[in-house]
């Protein structure tokens, strides 16, 4: 009801009257008094008045009606743990594909290797349930393709020098712009469904907690519309989901990701490991040329860039 009160008001622009709404919703004047006022709660700027209802402005936050033919897979939550937590509990209960989880804010947010993921008001904290049906060995492959898709978008639609990081992150003028983290859980060989979490600083401020980090907001010089950038995701994903070759999916991050070739530190859970970035295998897995000729494969761990000046401590030329 809410999405057809909005639509009507958003298509005639003009004041319009509440018999009006009641006749082509088919429900009562007073219910339509009722929905108007819990708009006006969630911020939409509705002027009523005598001759009905006029809307002025609407809030940049997600609710699922603002997402036309996506609103039954869209979960909107003011405040929460975690958006990870949230859409495991969905998707064992059988949430379709790309039903997607939305918060405002996280309290418990998380990044890879069980890093805090700072999520304040303003940012873009989203989990996508995937549900690819195919192999165990191809699921890595899901990551690529929603790393791929971000980061055309950043780019072709909002003009950024957004660049992928191995494996997860997104990089604009150097600086963290966007994290991922992703379960799944498989039944046999298969996969069952894939969680793609990502955290994208859009108008907050990561910068006095995270120097290293920047915001779209702050590369742009003005706000840009969370719910936009989420529904042209959405989108984009969808349609590289349909179509997508599993064979090249790699190939085609590799032309949005950092140029191979550069010394990196990579940390696993178990070990530090230094290297120059050889490439990046059909599975994902990094592979590196260590400093006594031999190549390593990395197949999870977070990588860095050393500075000049840590690479003069120890002897190394930087690439």
């Amino acid at each position: 009801m809410k999405a057809a009160i909005l639509n009507i008001l958003r298509t005639r622009r003009e004041v319009v009257s509440g018999e009006t709404l009641s006749t082509a919703l088919g429900t009562s004047r007073v219910a339509v008094w009722k929905h108007i006022r819990k708009l006006q709660d969630l911020g939409y700027d509705i002027f009523a008045g005598p001759k009905g209802y006029q809307l002025l402005d609407t809030p940049d936050t997600p609710f699922p009606w603002e997402f036309p033919g996506r609103e039954d897979r869209i979960h909107y939550l003011p405040r929460t743990a975690s958006t990870m937590i949230a859409a495991r509990d969905l998707a064992r209960n059988g949430a379709p594909h790309l039903t997607t989880v939305i918060a405002g804010i996280q309290t418990h947010g998380r990044g890879r290797l069980q890093r805090q993921w700072l999520s304040e008001a303003g940012g873009v904290y989203m989990t996508v349930i995937v549900r690819p049906d195919i192999p165990l060995l191809l699921s890595s492959r899901v990551n690529f393709i929603a790393s791929l898709t971000m980061t055309r978008l950043l780019r072709d639609r909002y003009g950024l020098d957004a660049r992928a990081k191995w494996p997860n992150d997104i990089l604009a003028g150097g600086k963290k712009l966007l994290g991922m983290l992703s379960e799944m859980e498989i039944i046999g060989d298969m996969t069952a469904h894939i969680n793609i979490g990502m955290g994208l600083n859009v108008n907050n401020d990561p910068t006095p907690h995270e120097p290293g980090a920047v915001s779209m907001a702050r590369l742009l010089g003005k706000r840009i519309s969370r719910k936009d950038l989420i529904a042209a995701f959405l989108d984009d994903f969808e349609a590289r989901l349909a179509g997508v070759d599993y064979d090249t999916v790699v190939d085609s991050w590799k032309t949005v990701a950092m140029p191979l070739g550069r010394r990196v530190r990579v940390a696993t859970a178990t070990e530090v490991i230094e290297g120059l970035a050889a490439d990046v295998d059909p599975d994902g897995a990094l592979i590196l040329t260590l400093d006594d000729g031999t190549q390593q494969k990395v197949i999870y761990g977070d990588c860095f860039f050393p500075s000049p000046q840590d690479n003069e401590n120890k002897g190394t030329p930087a690439s």
